[in-house]
């Protein structure tokens, strides 16, 4: 009896060494680049396309577009310039050119995304309403049933996110874990690799400004490598 209770106190002590390695680990990864909140690094515009002023890079290539549609960017963003409702919104246009202009409904969405990103009614990383999202992914060495455990203990949560208030968004058997964190909520893929290693695909949705994208970036970089360490 006595040799079992020193068992247990054994195990126990060791899962809370680890527990404050966990935390320590993190909370010291991200001192190197400070919390989100520390800083604010805007999207910078003001990319030029040929013989027009771009407000932002689309995100796919003037060469892969034209390739696809028969047009490049800037002969998509006159077209749909030309076009008497393009005030009507990313739905209308996306209409338009799927219905008028005989592109796919894909490369609709598409053309339309650009020419946002184009003309500046979308700023990179920026959704149709308005918010920001911003995504990271690692293959990691942790264990991915743990860390998904972990995900759904709110005291847990507190390992993995010093000094950060959480609530869990989803339910405990959804496929993956959706937690309020800062001002949005981020969404865990967590799936088992054959080699044993496991990949972590996180994306946080609804930050409500240019300024939290590269903070955000830079916190989940840094929290994915403090993970796999």
């Amino acid at each position: 009896m006595q040799a079992s209770r020193r068992r247990l106190a054994v195990h126990g002590k060791v899962l809370m060494t680890r527990q404050e390695s966990l935390k320590d680990r993190i909370r010291k990864r991200l001192e190197k680049t400070g919390e989100p909140q520390d800083g604010a690094a805007r999207v910078r515009s003001g990319q030029k396309g040929r013989g027009r002023a771009w407000a932002a890079e689309p995100d796919t290539t003037d060469e892969a577009v034209r390739a696809a549609t028969g047009r490049g960017w800037n002969e998509w963003a006159d077209a749909i310039d030309a076009w008497p409702r393009n005030g009507d919104g990313h739905g209308a246009i996306a209409t338009y050119l799927e219905v008028e202009q005989g592109i796919d409904s894909w490369w609709a969405q598409a053309v339309t995304v650009g020419y946002e990103r184009i003309t500046g009614l979308r700023l990179p990383h920026q959704g149709p309403d308005g918010m920001f999202t911003v995504n990271a992914s690692r293959t990691v060495l942790a264990d991915g049933n743990a860390l998904r455990e972990k995900l759904l203990d709110a005291a847990d949560r507190g390992d993995l996110f010093p000094r950060f208030q959480t609530e869990l968004r989803s339910r405990p058997t959804s496929k993956n874990v959706r937690i309020a964190i800062g001002p949005g909520t981020a969404e865990f893929a967590i799936n088992a690799r054959a080699d044993g290693r496991t990949t972590v695909a996180i994306q946080h949705a609804k930050l409500p400004s240019a300024d939290d994208v590269g903070p955000w970036k830079r916190y989940w970089s840094e929290w994915l490598m403090a993970i796999d360490e």
